[in-house]
């Protein structure tokens, strides 16, 4: 199924001249989520693999779709790239956001294919979904709630887009989706945060996600 690109009305919003960096590592969806930024108001989006340019950024974006064991092995592969994120969201409090899989990786660990350290930001795990009700299908593909547990600027109760195997499990869970249970929709802490759900085929929910994103001040 195709999801029409996200359009702004002339004049709605002032557009956002920051440096948003979209991490480029050769595992993410970076054409559309370019595109969904773009639409959201960012001007200054940067599709960079420049660890220089990560560090100097307002914000951070980490995308991610496939396995992620994939995503982890090439996110390593790029030399200086966690260091960056490091420096830039960990020391620096720049706002980050990952996507899907960019948000798993903000987890300890996944189990996938013998299991990969994540960034190690928010404590969990990364598994297998194992839904309640065996005729459910994984990957979780498809339209479904995102209910908010606490509280957050950046989220809102709604419907987005999903399309994953495994899921998030452990601490700091801003939201959460249902797939024959409870499954993470949204984890973060701080000046990070990061979506199981894809905002760039969201459609109006997924574009008045990232426009929060893009004035988010914490």
């Amino acid at each position: 199924m195709r999801f029409p690109r996200p359009r702004v009305r002339s004049g709605a919003r002032p557009p956002v001249t920051e440096t948003v960096a979209l991490i480029d590592y050769g595992a993410g969806n970076l054409h559309s989520v370019h595109n969904a930024l773009k639409a959201a108001g960012a001007e200054g989006v940067v599709v960079t693999a420049d660890p220089a340019i990560v560090r100097a950024a307002d914000r951070i974006v980490l995308p991610g779709v496939g396995a992620y064991a994939a995503c982890a092995t090439a996110l390593n592969a790029v030399a200086g790239m966690r260091e960056a994120l490091e420096d830039a969201v960990r020391v620096n409090a720049r706002p980050f956001l990952g996507i899907c899989v960019g948000m798993q990786l903000m987890a300890d660990h996944g189990e996938e294919l013998g299991g990969h350290a994540g960034l190690g930001w928010i404590r969990g795990t990364v598994s297998a979904l194992a839904p309640a009700d065996p005729a459910l299908k994984v990957p979780h593909m498809g339209w479904n709630s995102v209910s908010p547990t606490i509280g957050h600027t950046l989220l809102e109760a709604g419907e987005a887009y999903f399309l994953h195997g495994f899921a998030f499990e452990g601490t700091d869970v801003l939201a959460l989706t249902d797939h024959g249970g409870p499954v993470t929709a949204a984890i973060g802490r701080d000046t990070m945060i990061g979506v199981q759900f894809h905002p760039e085929k969201s459609q109006r929910y997924g574009l008045s996600f990232l426009e929060r994103f893009l004035d988010w001040k914490p």
